[in-house]
């Protein structure tokens, strides 16, 4: 037997206490990310559904689309889900210390701004090969061809 239309919606969204619970689709477009992905971090533990409707759909409140905020700030910001799994412990743990999320956190940064030495370095290297070019000739004649395929110096 199939679900009227005002008991599929019924079904996908319910009051529990006071929080509205709702089904993965609907916070997935609430929050901007595909279900699969929902499902992808419920797997790793970083959402839990807070129960199950009457036809077994997970059901999800207030609380996991904080973590779906909080999980995308931190990726915005460079942050590896094991990271963020970290932060999120933090974070709802009373206990735990301030240090320990700065620990995280400089530890990215070191990261990051290894990857930007890398990309100065790249986009020198480039203006240079550029820099060597007119733009005008045959490719056999193009100097930054020849210095892409010139032997490494020893």
């Amino acid at each position: 037997m199939s679900e009227s239309p005002t008991a599929t919606s019924a079904a996908a969204s319910v009051t529990a206490g006071a929080t509205r619970a709702v089904r993965i689709g609907a916070l997935a477009q609430r929050v901007g990310v595909a279900t699969e992905t929902l499902r992808y971090y419920e797997r790793l533990g970083l959402i839990a559904p807070t129960g199950r409707s009457a036809a077994n759909y997970r059901l999800y409140g207030e609380a996991a689309e904080r973590r779906l905020l909080f999980i995308r700030r931190a990726q915005a910001l460079g942050f590896s889900l094991e990271d963020i799994g970290e932060l999120l412990s933090l974070h709802h743990r009373a206990e735990a210390s301030a240090a320990d999320a700065k620990r995280i956190t400089e530890a990215r940064l070191r990261e990051v701004e290894a990857k930007i030495r890398d990309l100065e370095r790249m986009r020198r290297g480039l203006a240079e090969l550029t820099a060597t070019c007119s733009g005008e000739g045959s490719a056999a004649e193009c100097p930054i061809l020849a210095s892409l395929a010139a032997p490494e110096p020893k």
